[in-house]
Formats: structure tokens, C-alpha cells, sequence
């Protein structure tokens, strides 16, 4: 979204106000800073700047390292400790000292090396490149949002959704059924690339030339041919940048396609303003955003072993959102034994 079309961070924040206590929800708890910090990736200290419109925006290298440095220091592993920078490279088959630049605030990563931390610790697709106040809104979204499905009707319309995407309405269709094309990663952000300037042309009709969207950001047609051609991936910059100059969400280029979807799907929700639901049981509310039942059939087919061990990276994927000792989210019987066994062995 452009910033001149985006709404007013505090007259969101009232409207979230107002939604907590109908819900008998405690504002100050909602709303509180950590949670919007934790949520955003945004320092405690400036998330009231922002809400009130002092804060300055930050370069975007400054940006992305402290949104990691945030990432780390939030999302830790089961015991505590902060992921390594070889276990999340390791994950997208990279060397740890490919993230070394980033983690010292000395250089930005490769596009597919942010996709790839953003994978790791779970978060949405632009965590890393968003500014500041999109950050901020996108948390408050989520800090004021409740359980429930997408509106009603809202999947039949495959056009709308493709332009809101960048997914061609077959694949949205698949999406949808649980069966979400997989594709490389360079042929995703050509696709969603050559998506937008078609269905984003000037006034006159016409595509936006290479040279007029580069020179948004200070650099050469020439720099996107490749990516065009479907040869190579931008720098992270340059994806700020066209994703800055089509006024798109910040991981428009890099988001999978159900989170694509998911994100699109929210957005109708909140310009529809459907009367408010009912509060719905939390664990319906799971098993219905999820294929439960399919990953429980799989796992009964496990032996004893088998369901240690996924228990063991179940626990893992928890520590990373941030997820691990949540009261919605008991441990597992005996979890807190066996980390206390680990921690005195001296390993993991």
C-alpha cells in the first residue's frame, strides 16, 4: 500500500481498542508494546513514535538488521537460547556465514536468504523489508484480529483475488483446496513481477518501462532485465523497490501463495466489516485453519520413536513463533523433564 493511502495508525489503534473491550478483552494487554514489538519486528522504543507519526523511517539496510536482531532475540529455541546463525542458514541450504553481514548490520542478505529467515522463524513474507508504520499496522491487524474463517463468498471471486496476489485464478482454485503449487523461488518473483505490470499500467494503458521503475530506487532498466527473463532474482533492494512503486505489500514478491492468499483474503474481511461473529471455541478454530485431521492420520501410522521425534520438532517449530509455554499451547507431558535433562548434559 502507497503511504499516502494508508489509515492513520492511531485512528487504527482506537478501532482495535474498541474491538478488545466489546471482546472483554483488556486494551493495555492487547496493545501493549512488546506484543506490537514482538509482532512487527519494530524496537519497543519506537512503536509509540510511530503509533503517534514522530518516528523517522529507518535506511533499509538499518532496517532489515534489526528486524533480525529482533527475530533472534524473540524467537528462541526450546531452551531458551537464540537460534545460531548456521541452524537457520541450514535450513535453505546456506553456510552461516552468508547471514554474517546482515546479523552485523554490515550488508543485506540475498532475496532468497530472507525468504529464508523469514520461513525459519515463521513470520510473513515481508517482516524483513516492511517500513516502519506498515509494520506496525499489519501488527495491530493481527493484535486486534479473532478467530474465524474468511467471509463468506469471498473465495468465488478468482479475479479479484489473482490481482490482489499475483496468483493466476488455477492456482488460487488449488490453493484453496490444500494443494498450493510449489514453485522455485525465481520463477515466483518473475511471475509475481511481470504480474504487476500488467494489471498496474500507466495511465495511458501501457506496461511501466523497466528504466521508470528502476529509476525509483536509483537504478538502471538494465538491473531488471534479468529478472524479467527469468535468469536471476533482484537484490533485496531492489524488491523493496518495485514492491514500493506498485504500492503492493511489502512481501508481495516473495510470500507463498496460501500465505499470499491468507493475507489477501484478511484484507477483503476488513473492507467487508462483517457483523461480528459470535466467540468460537479456539481449538475448533485450529482444526478448522488447518488440516488436522489429515496430519493425524498420517501420524498414527508412526512408531513410538517416530512420535518422540515429532514431538521433539513440533517443540522446535514452537520456539520459533514464539509459540513455546503460550496457555493456549501446553508443553507435552514430560517436555519440561527432558529439557532439564538436556541443559545438565550440557547438549540439545
Amino acid at each position: 500500500m502507497r503511504a499516502a493511502d494508508r489509515p492513520d495508525l492511531r485512528v487504527v489503534r482506537a478501532r482495535v481498542v474498541a474491538l478488545a473491550e466489546r471482546c472483554g478483552q483488556d486494551p493495555a494487554h492487547v496493545l501493549a508494546v512488546e506484543r506490537l514489538s514482538r509482532l512487527s519486528g519494530v524496537e519497543p522504543a519506537r512503536v509509540p513514535r510511530i503509533l503517534d507519526g514522530t518516528a523517522d523511517e529507518l535506511p533499509l539496510c538499518e532496517r532489515v538488521h534489526r528486524r533480525f536482531l529482533r527475530l533472534r532475540a524473540t524467537r528462541r529455541d526450546k531452551h531458551g537460547r537464540e537460534w545460531s546463525l548456521a541452524a537457520i542458514a541450514e535450513d535453505f541450504d546456506a553456510p552461516g556465514a552468508s547471514l554474517g553481514p546482515l546479523n552485523a548490520g554490515t550488508g543485506l542478505p540475498r532475496l532468497g536468504h530472507a525468504a529464508g529467515v523469514q520461513r525459519f522463524f515463521g513470520v510473513y513474507a515481508g517482516f524483513l523489508l516492511a517500513d516502519s508504520k506498515s509494520a506496525v499496522e499489519r501488527a495491530l491487524a493481527t493484535a486486534g484480529s479473532g478467530p474465524g474463517g474468511r467471509p463468506e463468498g469471498a473465495a468465488d471471486d478468482l479475479e479479484r483475488l489473482s490481482y490482489l496476489t499475483g496468483i493466476t485464478p488455477q492456482d488460487i482454485r488449488l490453493t484453496l483446496d490444500g494443494r498450493p503449487p510449489r514453485l522455485p523461488l525465481k520463477e515466483q518473483v518473475r511471475r509475481r513481477f511481470e504480474h504487476l505490470r500488467h494489471t498496474r499500467p500507466r495511465e495511458d494503458g501501457q506496461a511501466h518501462s523497466l528504466s521508470a521503475i528502476a529509476g525509483s530506487f536509483d537504478a538502471s532498466g538494465q538491473s531488471l532485465t534479468r529478472l524479467t527473463q527469468g535468469e536471476g532474482l533482484p537484490n533485496l533492494a531492489a524488491a523493496a523497490g518495485i514492491q514500493r512503486f506498485y504500492g503492493v505489500e511489502s512481501g508481495f514478491l516473495l510470500a507463498d501463495d496460501t500465505e499470499a492468499l491468507a493475507c489477501a483474503l484478511a484484507g477483503i474481511e476488513r473492507e467487508l466489516e462483517s457483523a461480528e461473529r459470535p466467540a468460537e471455541n479456539p481449538m475448533l478454530a485450529v482444526m478448522r485453519a488447518h488440516d488436522v485431521r489429515s496430519i493425524v492420520t498420517r501420524a498414527g501410522r508412526l512408531s513410538p520413536a517416530g512420535w518422540k521425534s515429532l514431538a521433539n520438532h513440533l517443540d522446535d517449530l514452537l520456539a520459533r513463533e514464539g509459540q513455546w509455554g503460550h496457555p493456549a499451547v501446553p508443553r507435552p507431558p514430560g517436555a519440561a523433564d527432558d529439557i532439564d535433562r538436556s541443559a545438565e548434559g550440557g547438549t540439545r
